[in-house]
Protein backbone atom coordinates (compact mmCIF):
# COMPACT_ATOMS: atom_id res chain seq x y z
CA UNK A 1 0.00 0.00 0.00
CA UNK A 2 1.48 3.49 -0.98
CA UNK A 3 1.90 5.87 2.05
CA UNK A 4 -0.05 8.23 1.01
CA UNK A 5 -2.84 5.77 1.37
CA UNK A 6 -1.43 4.83 4.48
CA UNK A 7 -1.69 8.48 5.56
CA UNK A 8 -5.15 9.16 4.57
CA UNK A 9 -6.30 6.17 6.12
CA UNK A 10 -4.69 7.08 9.43
CA UNK A 11 -6.58 10.55 8.57
CA UNK A 12 -9.53 8.63 8.73
CA UNK A 13 -9.80 6.93 11.37
CA UNK A 14 -8.48 10.20 13.64
CA UNK A 15 -11.30 11.99 12.45
CA UNK A 16 -13.56 8.96 13.55
CA UNK A 17 -11.88 9.18 16.75
CA UNK A 18 -12.77 12.90 16.82
CA UNK A 19 -16.00 12.48 16.03
CA UNK A 20 -16.70 10.10 19.34
CA UNK A 21 -15.24 12.18 21.21
CA UNK A 22 -17.31 14.88 19.80
CA UNK A 23 -20.32 12.29 20.37
CA UNK A 24 -19.50 12.18 23.99
CA UNK A 25 -20.29 15.76 24.40
CA UNK A 26 -23.48 16.55 21.72
CA UNK A 27 -25.67 14.77 19.75
CA UNK A 28 -24.82 14.01 16.13
CA UNK A 29 -27.30 16.59 14.21
CA UNK A 30 -25.60 19.33 16.81
CA UNK A 31 -21.93 18.51 15.57
CA UNK A 32 -20.31 20.62 13.38
CA UNK A 33 -17.31 19.32 10.85
CA UNK A 34 -15.18 21.98 11.73
CA UNK A 35 -15.51 20.65 15.76
CA UNK A 36 -14.53 17.61 14.72
CA UNK A 37 -11.59 19.03 12.19
CA UNK A 38 -10.40 21.09 15.59
CA UNK A 39 -10.94 17.84 17.96
CA UNK A 40 -8.43 15.49 15.33
CA UNK A 41 -5.81 18.96 15.08
CA UNK A 42 -6.60 19.09 10.85
CA UNK A 43 -8.78 21.68 9.23
CA UNK A 44 -11.76 21.44 7.53
CA UNK A 45 -10.39 21.09 4.43
CA UNK A 46 -8.97 17.86 4.90
CA UNK A 47 -12.07 16.87 6.67
CA UNK A 48 -13.58 17.45 3.10
CA UNK A 49 -10.85 15.79 1.04
CA UNK A 50 -11.75 12.94 3.15
CA UNK A 51 -15.67 13.43 3.68
CA UNK A 52 -18.37 14.41 2.21
CA UNK A 53 -20.02 15.03 5.15
CA UNK A 54 -19.96 14.03 8.86
CA UNK A 55 -22.74 10.58 8.08
CA UNK A 56 -20.30 10.08 5.58
CA UNK A 57 -17.60 9.60 7.95
CA UNK A 58 -20.14 8.03 10.46
CA UNK A 59 -21.18 5.55 7.47
CA UNK A 60 -17.19 5.02 6.62
CA UNK A 61 -16.41 3.93 10.49
CA UNK A 62 -19.64 1.64 10.48
CA UNK A 63 -18.43 -0.04 7.56
CA UNK A 64 -14.85 -0.64 8.68
CA UNK A 65 -16.74 -2.54 12.32
CA UNK A 66 -19.38 -4.22 9.99
CA UNK A 67 -16.49 -5.40 7.63
CA UNK A 68 -14.85 -6.86 10.49
CA UNK A 69 -17.98 -8.64 11.50
CA UNK A 70 -18.45 -9.75 8.78
CA UNK A 71 -14.76 -11.17 7.95
CA UNK A 72 -15.76 -13.33 11.45
CA UNK A 73 -18.77 -14.76 9.70
CA UNK A 74 -16.74 -17.27 7.38
CA UNK A 75 -18.40 -19.58 4.55
CA UNK A 76 -19.57 -21.94 7.19
CA UNK A 77 -20.99 -19.65 9.83
CA UNK A 78 -24.63 -19.42 10.47
CA UNK A 79 -26.81 -16.04 10.11
CA UNK A 80 -27.13 -16.35 13.86
CA UNK A 81 -23.18 -16.40 14.27
CA UNK A 82 -23.12 -13.23 12.07
CA UNK A 83 -25.27 -11.55 14.16
CA UNK A 84 -24.09 -12.45 17.52
CA UNK A 85 -20.10 -10.98 16.31
CA UNK A 86 -21.74 -7.97 14.65
CA UNK A 87 -23.82 -7.44 17.95
CA UNK A 88 -20.72 -7.85 19.96
CA UNK A 89 -18.81 -4.93 17.77
CA UNK A 90 -21.72 -2.86 18.15
CA UNK A 91 -21.58 -3.62 21.93
CA UNK A 92 -18.21 -2.60 22.06
CA UNK A 93 -18.75 0.44 20.21
CA UNK A 94 -22.07 1.44 22.48
CA UNK A 95 -21.52 5.32 22.85
CA UNK A 96 -20.52 5.71 18.97
CA UNK A 97 -23.44 3.53 17.91
CA UNK A 98 -25.93 4.77 20.42
CA UNK A 99 -25.17 8.73 18.85
CA UNK A 100 -25.07 7.57 15.23
CA UNK A 101 -28.83 5.40 15.25
CA UNK A 102 -30.57 8.86 17.53
CA UNK A 103 -30.48 10.61 13.96
CA UNK A 104 -32.70 9.69 11.07
CA UNK A 105 -31.13 12.34 8.86
CA UNK A 106 -30.39 12.28 5.19
CA UNK A 107 -27.33 9.52 4.80
CA UNK A 108 -28.10 8.05 8.77
CA UNK A 109 -26.59 4.92 10.01
CA UNK A 110 -29.78 3.09 9.60
CA UNK A 111 -31.09 3.38 6.03
CA UNK A 112 -26.75 2.75 5.63
CA UNK A 113 -27.13 -0.57 7.61
CA UNK A 114 -30.00 -1.35 6.04
CA UNK A 115 -28.49 -1.11 2.38
CA UNK A 116 -25.42 -3.10 3.56
CA UNK A 117 -27.47 -5.76 5.38
CA UNK A 118 -29.69 -6.51 2.49
CA UNK A 119 -26.56 -6.64 0.12
CA UNK A 120 -24.66 -8.99 2.10
CA UNK A 121 -27.58 -11.47 2.39
CA UNK A 122 -28.33 -11.05 -1.15
CA UNK A 123 -24.88 -11.66 -2.41
CA UNK A 124 -24.66 -14.56 0.04
CA UNK A 125 -28.35 -16.20 -1.11
CA UNK A 126 -27.47 -15.66 -4.53
CA UNK A 127 -24.04 -17.09 -4.39
CA UNK A 128 -25.17 -20.22 -3.33
CA UNK A 129 -28.43 -20.30 -5.54
CA UNK A 130 -26.58 -19.51 -8.50
CA UNK A 131 -29.63 -17.16 -9.39
CA UNK A 132 -31.27 -14.19 -8.68
CA UNK A 133 -33.60 -13.80 -5.73
CA UNK A 134 -37.17 -14.08 -7.18
CA UNK A 135 -39.04 -10.86 -6.37
CA UNK A 136 -41.22 -11.99 -3.85
CA UNK A 137 -37.97 -13.24 -1.48
CA UNK A 138 -37.03 -9.65 -2.29
CA UNK A 139 -39.81 -8.34 -0.52
CA UNK A 140 -39.36 -10.87 2.18
CA UNK A 141 -35.60 -10.21 3.04
CA UNK A 142 -35.86 -6.35 2.29
CA UNK A 143 -38.97 -6.68 5.37
CA UNK A 144 -36.83 -8.48 7.64
CA UNK A 145 -33.87 -6.42 6.81
CA UNK A 146 -35.85 -3.45 7.81
CA UNK A 147 -37.28 -4.99 10.97
CA UNK A 148 -33.92 -6.28 12.28
CA UNK A 149 -32.56 -2.92 11.82
CA UNK A 150 -35.30 -1.53 13.84
CA UNK A 151 -34.73 -4.14 16.38
CA UNK A 152 -30.99 -3.54 16.47
CA UNK A 153 -31.69 0.45 17.20
CA UNK A 154 -34.12 -0.44 19.87
CA UNK A 155 -31.48 -2.47 21.67
CA UNK A 156 -28.41 -0.35 20.97
CA UNK A 157 -31.06 2.80 22.57
CA UNK A 158 -31.51 0.59 25.45
CA UNK A 159 -35.26 0.20 24.50
CA UNK A 160 -35.02 -3.33 24.74
CA UNK A 161 -32.91 -5.55 26.80
CA UNK A 162 -30.48 -8.23 25.69
CA UNK A 163 -27.38 -9.72 25.15
CA UNK A 164 -26.10 -10.06 22.08
CA UNK A 165 -26.75 -13.81 21.92
CA UNK A 166 -30.70 -12.88 22.44
CA UNK A 167 -31.07 -10.08 20.29
CA UNK A 168 -29.33 -12.44 17.66
CA UNK A 169 -31.42 -16.03 18.31
CA UNK A 170 -34.76 -13.12 18.78
CA UNK A 171 -33.84 -11.79 15.30
CA UNK A 172 -33.48 -15.51 13.69
CA UNK A 173 -36.64 -16.75 15.46
CA UNK A 174 -38.46 -13.83 13.62
CA UNK A 175 -37.52 -14.60 10.23
CA UNK A 176 -40.38 -15.30 7.61
CA UNK A 177 -40.86 -18.78 7.28
CA UNK A 178 -40.14 -18.34 3.58
CA UNK A 179 -36.85 -16.96 4.42
CA UNK A 180 -36.08 -19.27 7.21
CA UNK A 181 -36.61 -22.24 4.92
CA UNK A 182 -34.64 -20.71 1.97
CA UNK A 183 -31.66 -20.06 4.75
CA UNK A 184 -32.21 -23.56 6.23
CA UNK A 185 -31.65 -25.30 2.63
CA UNK A 186 -28.51 -22.74 1.86
CA UNK A 187 -26.75 -23.40 5.42
CA UNK A 188 -27.23 -19.49 6.32
CA UNK A 189 -28.93 -20.90 9.32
Amino acid sequence: MPEQEKKQGRMKYCLAEAMKRCMKKSPVEKITVKEIAEECGTTRQTFYRNFQDKYDLINWYFDKILQESFEHMGEGKTVYEGLVNKFHYIEEEKLFFRAAFKTDDQNSLREHDFRLILQFYTERIEEKTGRKLSEQMKFLLEMYCQGSIYMTVQWVLGRIKGTPEQIARSLVDAMPSQLEQMFRKLDLL
